[in-house]
């Protein structure tokens, strides 16, 4: 058994795997030199020889306990012909969408664009390196697509006031991303994920409505999920009480963010619990890292517990604190 399916499906607690959100990525010098000749990004994501380099490089020099493929959450609208592009020091610029070419898009349309990632998982699953690890497929949550798909931008730039104003099409998207994101998830298991994390990197963004946004179609998706017969981990970043979001949604594990008192979360989370950690800790030093580590995993030393930050890592991380990270975590036992 792999060690997070171990941390998921008993109450062993003793060793604490980990893995790192966006662990292939800016920070590691080889990741750099691959982009470098590869500027354009969603051909990079839809390359599937260079991406399973780039999903390995992490095993390779950190030997964590899990591989997440490198793609990226907006793959699905652009699986549903929203286009998308990756704009240097600003992110991501996404198109008009076409409601009626969505409305009609068949599930073979979407599927043939985004087989390279199925092709990826297939490539990852047969590779030796990934031996005894668990291999890692995820998707957007519908909320934080929905507001790529109507702001066209991340919100980090600006959110549109006029969000809301065509209620309809909010409503349209909405429906049709649980449709699109259920394939999505499908086509990724059966190409070998063993684990589905759904990322709602903007839950934080609102504070009513949450059981139309965030409750009720996270929660079908991992239903959808877990009859596929794939434990499923939900990071619904910045939402304020995530005990309530746990009891509703039920995924197989919740990833927190590095904002929530964490020893109240321990008491009311009775799930698996992974992450937390502020990824800003890896800018720090050496004894700030451990004393910051130490503190999450004392906290959890009695819980089904995976050891992961509270958002992805950030590309100006130093590899030695990476390794320095990757040894604490090793060496601790509860």
């Amino acid at each position: 058994m792999t060690p997070i399916k171990e941390c998921l499906e008993n109450n062993n607690t003793t060793k604490k795997p980990i893995w790192l959100m966006r662990q292939a990525g800016r920070y590691l010098p080889e990741f750099r030199e691959i982009r470098k000749e590869n500027t354009d990004f969603i051909k990079l994501c839809l390359n599937e020889k260079i991406s399973e380099v780039i999903t390995l490089q992490p095993i390779e020099r950190f030997n964590f306990d899990a591989a997440i493929i490198f793609s990226d959450i907006l793959m699905i609208p652009y699986g549903m012909g929203q286009e998308v592009k990756f704009k240097k020091n600003f992110g991501p610029e996404l198109g008009e969408i076409d409601l009626k070419y969505i409305i009609n898009l068949g599930e073979d349309e979407f599927a043939s664009k985004l087989s390279p990632i199925y092709k990826l998982l297939r490539n990852l699953k047969n590779n030796e390196k990934l031996n005894g690890k668990d291999l890692i497929g995820f998707v957007g949550a519908p909320w934080t697509l929905l507001v790529y798909m109507v702001n066209k931008v991340s919100p980090k730039n600006g959110l549109s006031n006029n969000f809301f104003n065509d209620q309809s099409l909010v409503d349209h998207i909405m429906l049709l991303l649980d449709k699109f994101i259920k394939i999505h998830i499908k086509n990724q298991v059966n190409a070998g994920a063993s684990i589905i994390q759904i990322f709602d990197s903007w839950a934080g963004l609102i504070n009513t409505d949450l059981e139309k946004y965030i409750y009720k179609p996270t929660k079908s998706l991992v239903e959808y999920t877990k009859k596929l017969g794939v434990p499923v981990i939900c990071f619904p970043r910045g939402i304020s009480d995530y005990s309530k979001f746990c009891s509703i949604v039920e995924p197989s594990m919740v990833n927190i963010d590095f904002n929530v008192d964490i020893k109240n979360i321990v008491k009311h989370i009775k799930i698996p619990i992974q992450g937390g950690l502020d990824p800003k800790i890896l800018l720090s030093n050496r004894e700030n890292l451990k004393k910051q580590v130490l503190k999450y995993l004392d906290t959890f030393k009695d819980h089904q517990y995976v050891f992961n930050l509270g958002h992805g890592i950030l590309p100006e991380t130093k590899i030695e604190m990476v390794e320095e990270l990757v040894k604490i975590v090793r060496s601790f036992r509860a």
